[in-house]
Formats: C-alpha cells, structure tokens, sequence
C-alpha cells in the first residue's frame, strides 16, 4: 500500500482561496474525494480524474479503450455511477463516441467540475472533515481526569522528539520545557 502525504497546513489553507487550487493539489483532490464518498456524489471527482488522465493518453488505441471505460463508467444511464448532464451534453457526447479522442469529454468535464465548484466545494469547506484539517489536535493533550499530572497522550510524535522525561518535565529537540 503506498503511503499518502499529508498536506501541510499552509497547502490546506490555500484550498480555501480557490477550487481551482483544491483540484490541482493531489492531497486535495485524495481528501475532497473522501468527502464526496461521505456525500454520495465520489462520481463525479471520479469522472473528472477519468478525462483528465485521459487527456495525456497520446496512443489512439488506447484512447478508444478509454474513452469506451468513462462512457460505460460515468455516461451511460445503466451505470451505477452516472454522472448527471444535461441533455445537450450527452447527445455530444455520443456522437464524439463515434470516433473518439481525448476531448470527447470535455463539455460534460466542465460541466462536471462546475457541479462540484459550485455544489460540493462551499459543502467542503463547511464540513468538520476540513475545519479538523485546519485545526490538528494539540501535540500534547493534558489528561482532564488526571491528578498526578501526567500526559495522556503524544498527538504527532513526528513533530516532537523526546530526549528525556522526568517526573517533573519533557525536554523536547528545540529545547523547550514542557511542565507536568
């Protein structure tokens, strides 16, 4: 299994400034892609990612093959999962089916993506799923129940090395002094 990066906070924050800054970042789209599974609409970010590697296909025969895939996967109305367009794009669409090429779907792309710009992204960045994002839990959480003082938990061990733990304190790699 490949391990996913995480975005930084700084990333994160600029996917607020903009959609288009959302989509062009990997972590982005991994993380907006959950949210739309959460909202039973991945569909659509699905199509999106389909036409946009479709795009960098060069092979003609490979761009059939493909092209074949998203219309039975996204287009066709027998499909679990459709994507929805207005009449005039999908009439487009099958007749570009005829001979295709890497823009056979590029009305019903744009019509997708301002779907979700329009629909789903102002959803996002309301969604607890982003605001935990913009806001990670402590490195250090204090134990409420705790009398003697001690530390429940290391939140993000990658951000903090202990170099020593003494009753009395943590000395951290930056030298601070965290008190129990």
């Amino acid at each position: 299994m490949i391990k996913q990066r995480m975005p930084s906070l700084e990333e994160i924050r600029l996917w607020s400034d903009s959609f288009d800054k959302l989509m062009r970042s990997q972590a982005g789209r991994r993380i907006f892609r959950e949210f739309l599974r959460c909202e039973y609409s991945e569909e659509n970010i699905l199509f999106w990612e389909a036409c946009e590697d479709l795009k960098k296909e060069t092979n003609s025969n490979v761009i059939e093959e493909r092209a074949r895939f998203i219309y039975e996967d996204f287009i066709s109305i027998l499909s679990p999962k459709e994507v929805s367009l207005d009449s005039k794009v999908r009439d487009l669409i099958n007749k570009n089916m005829n001979s295709p090429t890497i823009h056979t779907f590029d009305e019903a792309q744009t019509q997708i993506y301002t779907l979700m710009h329009r629909d789903s992204y102002p959803r996002f960045l309301n969604s607890d799923k982003y605001k935990k994002l913009l806001n990670p839990p402590s490195v250090l959480e204090n134990d409420s129940e705790s009398t003697k003082g001690s530390f429940s938990k290391l939140a993000k061990v990658s951000i903090i090395s202990v170099l020593e733990i003494s009753s009395s304190s943590l000395i951290t790699t930056s030298g601070s002094i965290l008190k129990n």
